[in-house]
């Protein structure tokens, strides 16, 4: 079995989330996704707009995604490789060379983002439609 493995906040699931799940599942026959915890967001100065539980819960309800587990810290990646028998680790394109220190542990596969969507945004344009 290939085990692959991706991280994200995953929060206002959109196309783009679905996008990049999809293709990480279709590198292998078991996706985990590293799930950022709310403490983690707040250490990333980041601030999603749904739980860590439900950000949870949504994605263990879609189909490409067999396992999430909390992300709490950026050092934990290479522990999560090893513990979860991890063969390739998956990150969208704009993260190009920054996970590059977990070639040694498994494949690093930088995949496309999709275009004209993320979360940023859409929080952006919501503001807009409500300014």
């Amino acid at each position: 079995m290939k085990k692959v493995l991706t991280y994200g906040t995953f929060d206002l699931l959109h196309i783009g989330h679905i996008n990049i799940l999809k293709r990480a599942k279709e590198l292998g026959d078991h996706l985990t996704v590293g799930l950022s915890s709310d403490e983690f967001n707040k250490i990333k100065n980041k601030e999603a707009f749904h739980s860590y539980e439900n950000r949870k819960t949504i994605l263990e309800s879609i189909r490409y995604v067999d396992e999430v587990i909390a992300e709490n810290d950026w050092d934990q990646k290479i522990r999560d490789v090893v513990d979860h028998n991890i063969d390739i680790f998956v990150m969208g394109n704009d993260w190009e060379g920054k996970f590059d220190f977990l070639k040694d542990y498994c494949e690093v596969v930088y995949l496309p983002r999709t275009d004209g969507i993320s979360t940023t945004k859409i929080k952006t344009d919501l503001i807009n439609i409500n300014g």
